[in-house]
């Protein structure tokens, strides 16, 4: 893994040679099928702009609530919560091994946790073990990083792929990425060398703020025609 982000041209450290992606026609989002796990979190919000955005969103609660679904989103919430949950119903595998075969995944704050391979010194131990993962993703996350629920806050920053206009972030007991592997593409980072916020390795999308929270669409719409061209790939 890697701690060095290269620049994006406009003044702020995220993917070179990012690829400008053009929102999906209205059309186009209608056909997907979007899910959103609901063990725990933030999942209505997701669901709210999905719809928003002309595309069908549904909750995840069980396996059987994967099939024929386009791609997946995880919340942010709890990642032990989520992670604990997900064993109990029998996600956690059914997960992994969708985003290992090439399914469009997005995780935001939790969501990012639970998608990476690797949290360091700053896993949290749930009956003496490392905290479950679907461990799909080569990036360590550093949980909590800018401290706990008091120290959350606002800002914002461009992002690659999403224009000049800098993106809203919320960060609430927020993690960021400390070190990428050579597949991922850095998307966002806080100024200038700053930590990473956002990123991307194939059909995985991850965020350390919540995009579901603001007014701004753009990063769902992101996952939205990443979606579209995997399922145009089919």
């Amino acid at each position: 893994m890697s701690n060095e982000q290269p620049t994006n041209g406009q003044g702020g450290r995220a993917g070179s040679g990012a690829k400008q992606t053009q929102p999906a026609q209205h059309g186009a989002a209608a056909s997907l099928k979007i899910g959103v796990l609901a063990l725990q979190g933030d999942f209505a919000e997701h669901i709210a702009i999905l719809r928003r955005l002309g595309a069908e969103a549904v909750e995840v609660r069980h396996p059987e609530h994967l099939v024929d679904l386009d791609g997946l989103i995880i919340p942010g919430g709890e990642s032990t919560a989520i992670g604990r949950l997900a064993g109990i119903y029998g996600l956690t595998e059914p997960i992994h091994k969708l985003a290992r075969g090439g399914f469009p995944v997005y995780g935001t704050c939790a969501g990012m946790i639970m998608l990476s391979n690797d949290l360091g010194d700053s896993a949290a131990l749930m009956d003496g073990k490392p905290q479950s993962l679907f461990g799909v993703m080569d990036i360590r996350v550093k949980r909590n990083a800018f401290g706990r629920q008091l120290d959350s806050f606002e800002t914002e920053a461009p992002i690659a792929g999403l224009g000049a206009a800098p993106f809203p972030m919320v960060f609430i007991r927020a993690p960021y990425i400390e070190a990428v592997g050579p597949a991922v593409e850095v998307l966002a980072t806080l100024a200038h060398g700053g930590p990473v916020v956002a990123a991307r390795q194939d059909n995985l999308l991850v965020s350390a703020f919540h995009p579901e929270l603001t007014n701004d669409s753009r990063f769902h719409q992101l996952f939205l025609d990443m979606v579209a061209a995997a399922s145009q790939g089919k």
